[in-house]
């Protein structure tokens, strides 16, 4: 039924370039950790443990016991602007099938911005810090051997001095595996669903003068509603092992039909050495990326990164990973992700 409910949402979606910038809480559609950035998010079919909360959360069922990740982003470097996050998946219990809790939080650091004021135009009186926090909590587990299903809720806060916002939002999702050596995997996410927000507080407040009587009054105003910015993922992806456990390389496709901007074509690939090291690349198409002059984002489209996975405890399946991606931007540094990476 989940995957009836899903499908049938691909109406929704016209992927209109004309709605791009009507749409509010955008940092929903930012990706904070570095290996599925590392290959443009082409891993929706595939993606597992704690990063898959970002693009399909039912392969956090994939989580053998738990898995912790740090992760620091410089976005569109020289913009000043940097992403950390902290993510923790558990499952619950030890037999196959049990389910997973998973936990993630996103904060946004834009730095210090001027206060200025109609008589002040040029500040001199203090600075603010916006704020922007996203925290996730989802449920996933394996119905079979081959069928995984997840669920997550999301609460979304963006803030200023005096005025703010906060709302929700749902993510579903339902990764599928198959084949001899279930190499062949299939997914489906539908991605930030939820009712509008709108923005209050005293800051939309101010006091003036009645030119009639010269009295003085409060006028409250209220801002406009906005929508948030919904999505939906369907990819597909193939592992080939060359007849040697020492070696993997996963292809990976992927289309996003998005609600306020093009819909966007991802590919990547990733070949794994004794999962030790992990090589991967990617790109993410959408129409018109090519040429400045009908580009509506910053990437580029290319993007790269690597892992590299240190085993601790043979035995208990420890490991301590370091992660790395970079995005091609326009105009900016490029985006560079790190993350550090604990299962238990």
């Amino acid at each position: 039924m989940l995957v009836v409910g899903l499908a049938t949402t691909t109406v929704m979606f016209a992927g209109n370039g004309d709605r791009a910038g009507q749409a509010g809480a955008t940092q929903l559609l930012i990706n904070p950790w570095a290996r599925t950035s590392g290959w443009a998010g082409a891993n929706t079919a595939s993606v597992h443990g704690l990063e898959a909360m970002n693009f399909n959360v039912a392969g956090t069922a994939f989580t053998k016991k738990t898995e912790l990740i740090f992760s620091r982003t410089t976005w569109l470097k020289g913009s000043g602007i940097n992403i950390n996050a902290f993510g923790l998946t558990q499952k619950l219990g030890k037999k196959d099938g049990a389910g997973v809790l998973g936990l993630s939080v996103m904060s946004i650091d834009a730095g210090d911005i001027m206060i200025t004021t109609v008589d002040l135009p040029e500040g001199g009186i203090g600075t603010y810090k916006p704020r922007f926090t996203n925290i996730h909590l989802s449920y996933a587990k394996a119905f079979s051997n081959s069928i995984y299903g997840g669920i997550a809720v999301k609460v979304i806060n963006e803030a200023i001095p005096d005025v703010n916002a906060l709302g929700f939002a749902f993510d579903a999702g339902v990764q599928y595996v198959t084949g001899k050596k279930e190499n062949i995997h299939f997914g489906i996410s539908l991605r930030n669903v939820g009712p509008r927000m709108r923005y209050g507080g005293d800051g939309l407040s101010f006091r003036g003068t009645i030119p009639a009587n010269g009295n003085t009054q409060t006028v409250s105003q209220r801002s406009e509603p906005f929508e948030i910015p919904s999505l939906l993922n369907i990819g597909g992806a193939y592992v080939a092992d060359f007849g040697s456990k020492d070696h993997n390389l996963t292809v990976a496709g992927n289309f996003t039909a998005n609600s306020f901007t093009r819909n966007q074509f991802q590919l990547g690939l990733e070949y794994s050495w004794r999962k030790i090291l992990q090589l991967r690349g990617g790109f993410n198409y959408e129409n018109g990326i090519f040429k400045y002059e009908t580009r509506q984002t910053a990437f580029l489209g290319p993007c790269a990164g690597f892992t590299v996975e240190i085993p601790l405890a043979k035995e208990k399946g420890t490991t301590f990973g370091l992660d790395y991606s970079y995005r091609a931007t326009d105009l900016f540094g490029g985006t560079h992700n790190f993350g550090a990476r604990i299962n238990l």
